[in-house]
């Protein structure tokens, strides 16, 4: 007796569980959500960095957003002007992209040999690690501190120490991001346009007199670079040299005259 009923209740909860297995199966069938086919296209075409730089989580949210939000095409600054196109033709629509490309690059070329420090630091190696103490330790307090918090956070490893062991950028590697940039506690790195054939590799707005005091590669506001290359787009504000890109005559004449030689080639 006790064994048919053993046998019964096994019976009935494996008949219910197939049940709903198939009650599942079918629901599964009629009621799925159809994943727009265009989604996997587009996620193909993207670069699938997972950047953040379209201000979204990654890739396939972005692509989701595309879908399901008409979010623009032209925030993949890593996929520049051929992803846009592709993800138009995706989409069947014509767009026209006129955003210039950008990269970062470092505002500043002051190391061991040419800036002065006014104290070691031996702690985390870390920018803002340094720079909560007084700044950091340079004696310039708009300069690089070179602890690799950029380094770090670059997604394509476009950021390296050069030969000098100053931090610097290979504009063909960077995807324009901007990681290094919110990262960078001194606000030496910047965006200039990919084309851009000179930087002013300096960020100090302190006056020449104390520039010269403690960076020899540092701007000291002479305005010679406005002299000599007049229509290259130089103007100087607050004891700082900065370039209007938007200008295309020569800017070879200002870097060659530049004194403290912080006009250098992108």
């Amino acid at each position: 007796m006790d064994l048919l009923r053993i046998i019964f209740s096994f019976s009935t909860v494996a008949g219910l569980g197939i049940l709903f297995g198939i009650g599942l199966a079918v629901a599964s069938k009629f009621l799925a959500v159809k994943r727009d086919e265009r989604v996997e296209k587009i996620e193909k075409i993207l670069p699938g960095v997972n950047c953040g730089a379209c201000s979204y989580a990654g890739c396939a949210s972005y692509a989701g957003a595309i879908i399901g939000a008409n979010a623009a095409l032209t925030l993949c600054s890593p996929g520049g002007e051929d992803v846009a196109q592709e993800l138009a033709q995706v989409m069947g629509v014509e767009i026209s992209f006129d955003v210039q490309k950008k990269v970062t690059q470092v505002h500043c070329r002051g190391g061991k040999d040419t800036a002065q420090y006014s104290f070691l630091y031996s702690g985390v190696k870390d920018c803002n690690s340094l720079y909560s103490l007084f700044r950091g330790n340079k004696v310039c307090k708009f300069g690089c501190l070179g602890m690799e918090s950029c380094i770090k956070v670059c997604p394509t490893e476009a950021i390296y120490y050069n030969k000098q062991e100053l931090v610097e950028v290979d504009k063909e590697k960077c995807i324009s991001c901007g990681k290094c940039i919110e990262v960078c506690p001194s606000g030496v790195m910047q965006y200039v346009p990919y084309k851009a054939d000179f930087i002013v590799a300096c960020n100090s707005t302190d006056k020449g007199g104390k520039v010269r005091k403690y960076c020899k590669v540092g701007c000291i506001g002479c305005k010679i670079c406005e002299k000599k290359s007049p229509e290259g787009g130089f103007t100087v504000d607050k004891f700082l040299a900065r370039i209007d890109y938007a200008k295309k005559e020569e800017r070879e004449q200002a870097a060659e005259a530049c004194p403290p030689k912080c006009i250098i080639r992108n």
